[in-house]
């Protein structure tokens, strides 16, 4: 498969191409080239569903590409490069956030999902991550970033936690300052069959960040989990069910998490290539030191 053919879903098999009213807008994001694995030297291909039957398309935008699996509404995942030399922290936001007219609208969460609630449009690739070349390329990255395709369901709450995940990738590009300022970094929603119904959605509970670089010459990766799944110290069924009926599933604080590669893999289903080998998070004594909380960017572990 051509990672960069929009018309082909995860297994390589078609998948119709959209055709939606406003036709130029559909235009507009023609000859988008999307996320490169060779951008580190080695190969970091996409993360894709490891079951064939699991269908996705594939829709490359500047600098980062979205996999896209319309049965759940949301992307299984999404891969940008990063090129920290070259990063254009001025470019204004948009924050108009527009359907990929490559898809059904119906296909996509969009406004109606996010309208007068708790509810954040939390971008998965991060917005500054793929502004960076010339300021043109730049500021196509950016509104690139403001497609539902790369958004999912946050709460709105800030704390330390969200703190930490937020700030991840510049934590990252500092440590590879001597190795280029180059990243490759892969993000995703959880996406669980028993995330709690809303909207027609499921509400993804947790979040997944697989960043790669080179580090003394070689491959090196280090993932993450962001953990905004409720109370659960009530009981369970209570917690889900929210106070309200049609209000948004409570949600609880956000919780970074440093995480083996291979946790990633099993809870989502992915295929991540050669990065659980390459993992920098040593092998963990037992079964309750696998998941390393993150309460500040100095727990971070980053050598083997």
């Amino acid at each position: 498969m051509n990672p960069s053919d929009p018309s082909l879903s995860a297994a390589g098999t078609p998948v119709a191409a959209a055709t939606s009213p406003g036709g130029p807008r559909r235009g507009a994001l023609a000859g988008r080239t999307g996320y490169d694995e060779t951008f580190l030297g080695p190969v970091v291909p996409l993360a894709l569903p490891t079951r064939d039957t699991i269908e996705t398309v594939i829709l490359p935008y500047t600098h980062f590409t979205v996999v896209f699996r319309p049965d759940r509404r949301l992307a299984a995942s999404t891969a940008v490069c990063i090129e920290g030399r070259e990063l254009q922290e001025d470019v204004p936001r948009d924050d108009v956030w527009e359907f990929d007219p490559r898809l059904p609208e119906e296909q996509q969460a969009g406004d109606a999902v996010y309208r007068n609630n708790s509810l954040d449009r939390g971008h998965l690739v991060r917005r500054l991550d793929p502004v960076w070349g010339s300021s043109a390329v730049a500021a196509q990255a950016n509104t690139d970033t403001f497609h539902f395709t790369n958004a999912a369901p946050q709460a709105d709450v800030f704390n330390q936690g969200k703190q930490v995940w937020q700030g991840l990738e510049n934590y990252l590009l500092d440590h590879a300052a001597e190795f280029d300022r180059k990243l490759t970094v892969l993000t995703g929603p959880v996406l669980q069959d028993s995330d709690p119904p809303y909207r027609g959605i499921q509400v993804p509970l947790r979040f997944w960040k697989v960043a790669a670089f080179m580090q003394d010459g070689a491959l090196a990766a280090a993932a993450y989990v962001l953990d905004q799944s409720p109370d659960l110290s009530r009981d369970a069924e209570r917690a889900l069910a929210g106070a309200t009926a049609g209000a948004p599933p409570p949600l609880g604080p956000y919780r970074t998490y440093q995480v083996p590669v291979s946790d990633v893999a099993e809870i989502t289903e992915l295929e991540f290539g050669p990065l659980p080998d390459v993992d920098v998070l040593p092998p963990a004594r037992g079964p309750e030191d696998r998941w390393r909380r993150l309460e500040s960017y100095g727990d971070i572990v980053l050598h083997p």
